[in-house]
């Protein structure tokens, strides 16, 4: 495998001077293509930061960060904005559906927004939602649907064009127990079929399910372990 993410010596920092604060403190990162990574950390350890960050919504204070090989981590935000649309998918927490729009719908805007014509991207997002076992509530808007199946519509969103990151911010945060499990197959399937998987996470057990889990504290990397391995050495 190649690196997919490289991230070199990243510095965020907010209102630099005197009352400063370092989001992210001389951070170093590779993920390679294909690879399960959950980022795990507290509120306030830099890791909704570091997220924004591989996830080409805001750009380093200093250092570098390369995407696919590209350095992306000084372009205009026109550039990060196509850069998103077409290398990224992300899931969040809230869901982020358009409400008045059905299941359906929610998964073909973005595909509109990469110039896919009307016809592939209605097969492709009819497709994304079988994945996820929509098959049968496509024509059904966000408020006709439970937390868990809203949030595989998200997925399916993320998912229907193929970019090779998956993003997933907290994407278990609001659901309950079953629902959580539900999602995680999900991803774990999405991993299989050879997408790069990059979960954020406060909770270890979430992080557990992952291949290789990265901790992040007071905006430094602290620890770095594949799961496979943690567990041999506990047993």
């Amino acid at each position: 495998m190649d690196n997919l993410i490289k991230v070199q010596d990243m510095c965020k920092i907010y209102n630099p001077g005197e009352n400063e604060v370092r989001a992210l403190d001389h951070v170093n990162l590779k993920i390679q293509r294909g690879e399960f990574v959950a980022i795990i950390g507290h509120s306030g350890s830099g890791k909704s930061t570091l997220m924004n960050m591989l996830g080409c919504l805001d750009v380093p204070t200093s250092g570098t960060y390369y995407l696919n090989g590209r350095d992306v981590s000084s372009l205009k935000d026109n550039q990060l904005s196509e850069i998103r649309n077409q290398e990224i998918g992300f899931i969040f927490q809230g869901f982020n559906l358009i409400s008045n729009l059905t299941a359906l719908e929610n998964v073909e805007l973005p595909l509109i927004y990469r110039g896919i014509g009307r016809s592939r991207r209605h097969k492709l997002a009819k497709e994304a939602l079988a994945r996820v076992g929509l098959e049968k509530r496509m024509e059904h808007k966000p408020s006709e649907m439970s937390g868990g199946q809203q949030q595989r519509v998200a997925i399916a969103r993320a998912i229907a064009a193929e970019p090779p990151v998956i993003l997933a911010d907290e994407p278990t945060g609001n659901l309950d127990s079953a629902s959580t499990g539900e999602i995680m197959d999900i991803l774990k399937g999405i991993h299989d079929l050879g997408r790069s998987v990059i979960l954020i996470t406060h909770d270890n057990e979430i992080a557990d399910q992952a291949d290789r889990v990265v901790r992040i504290l007071d905006g430094r990397i602290v620890e770095d372990y594949c799961n496979s391995e943690k567990k041999v050495q506990e047993a």
